[in-house]
């Protein structure tokens, strides 16, 4: 549950000054509370944490705040209910991830609200945050930030941006890392994702990802309220990704 977008020259040194939270939502979010808040009071549902569950590899955390019913359903399917949330972020999808076809759909009422339905994923070696945003809500995730490019795909511009963090919390520990983002134009609730696509627009603006860990298929809130029920999966493959893993998981870092 982390974040992503691409700034230069001034934009860059607004990056390291401003959060990249609040750059992104109209916020101020200590992204440690996705690693270490011990406030789960308010959840409900399937417990936080992560692992896997019917076949594929899930993510769930939220900050305590507010109420969330995240539920894992069979195969690549959750579903999601929040209100009055702080902020919280789930979904299914692949460990590792990489550049797979991907389609989903379903639902999500968040398009009046500060919530947004991504492709989300990180790497390391280099640490990487990344966010392929298919529809956001009431605040654009790209407010305040330098288009470094565009790249045409399943239908849609999308528009490339980077951000940095700055020893900030992350898969590995407290680090310095970059968030790449690509925002789509025209917003959808399902669909396919060419996810080689976005890699090499990426590449081409010098972006460069690392060692794949793990990719969803997110839905997040941020002092708002709503609903999703989403299904993934790989196109052209047939069954889940993970048919011999047990239901597990682990308690978020």
């Amino acid at each position: 549950m982390r974040f992503s977008l691409l700034l230069t020259g001034l934009a860059a040194t607004l990056a390291a000054a401003i959060p990249l939270d609040e750059q992104l939502f109209g916020r101020s979010l200590d992204l440690g509370s996705k690693l270490h808040s011990s406030d789960r009071r308010t959840a409900r549902g399937d417990p936080e944490g992560n692992g896997f569950h019917s076949g594929y590899f899930y993510s769930y955390w939220s900050d305590g705040r507010g109420s969330v019913d995240y539920r894992n359903q069979p195969n690549g399917t959750y579903t999601a209910t929040w209100t009055n949330v702080g902020n919280w972020v789930g979904g299914k999808g692949w460990n590792p991830g990489g550049p797979k076809v991907v389609q989903y759909n379903g639902t999500w009422s968040g398009r009046n609200v500060n919530s947004y339905l991504a492709l989300y994923g990180w790497t390391k070696n280099a640490l990487i945050e990344y966010y392929i945003v298919e529809s956001y809500g009431s605040y654009n995730p790209s407010s305040g930030t330098s288009r470094l490019g565009t790249v045409n795909s399943d239908g849609s511009d999308y528009d490339i941006y980077r951000t940095q963090r700055v020893n900030q919390p992350s898969i590995v520990g407290r680090a310095t890392f970059y968030q790449f983002w690509s925002v789509r134009r025209n917003h959808r609730v399902g669909g396919t994702i060419t996810v080689a696509n976005h890699f090499a627009a990426w590449e081409r603006s010098n972006l460069k990802l690392g060692t794949h860990d793990y990719m969803i298929l997110a839905t997040e809130g941020y002092g708002s309220s709503g609903s999703s029920a989403i299904t993934v999966r790989e196109a052209g493959v047939e069954g889940v990704p993970y048919p011999n893993e047990p239901d597990s998981r682990r308690d978020n870092n």
